[in-house]
């Protein structure tokens, strides 16, 4: 009787650990690589992404009509340079901007274009973003503004 008993107990518990392995949804076990639902962007996110996109392309398109405009009316170079003396005025230098030293974010280990927030150790994208871009934090609500710069 003991023996049956302790075979019934084997095998309830045998099956028990066995039901409690977790396989990913929609993927067979063994097969790697990325998966359509493997996006770690919440819905906001991606709309912030889809926005910088825009001003992205809009920004590069700007640009590319400044440049043809300076060059339809670049004055010719004699005029650059001052009567009598011969020598050629320099250009002023940009005014630089009073720049706050902001906290530079923490990147993702093995996930390219990811870092974490300086001020919540929150997961944020920041692909396409050039190195040292200030950016705000999306984790925040727009009247706390927190920013951090891109490593």
């Amino acid at each position: 009787m003991s023996s049956r008993l302790l075979l019934g107990i084997a095998a309830l518990s045998g099956s028990l650990l066995v039901s409690c392995t977790v396989y990913p949804e929609g993927r067979t076990p063994g097969k790697k690589g990325p998966h359509p639902q493997d996006n770690v962007m919440t819905p906001e996110q991606q709309a912030l992404q889809k926005q910088r996109d825009e001003l992205k392309k809009k920004k590069e398109e700007e640009e590319a009509k400044k440049k043809q405009e300076e060059l339809a009316n670049k004055p010719p170079e004699n005029l650059n340079k001052t009567e009598g003396t011969g020598e050629t005025t320099q250009p002023k230098p940009p005014k630089q901007e009073n720049k706050k030293d902001y906290p530079f974010a923490n990147p993702v280990p093995g996930k390219e274009g990811f870092v974490f927030s300086p001020y919540n150790n929150k997961m944020v994208d920041v692909r396409d973003i050039a190195s040292g871009t200030l950016v705000e934090d999306p984790t925040y609500k727009a009247g706390d503004k927190k920013y951090f710069r891109v490593p």
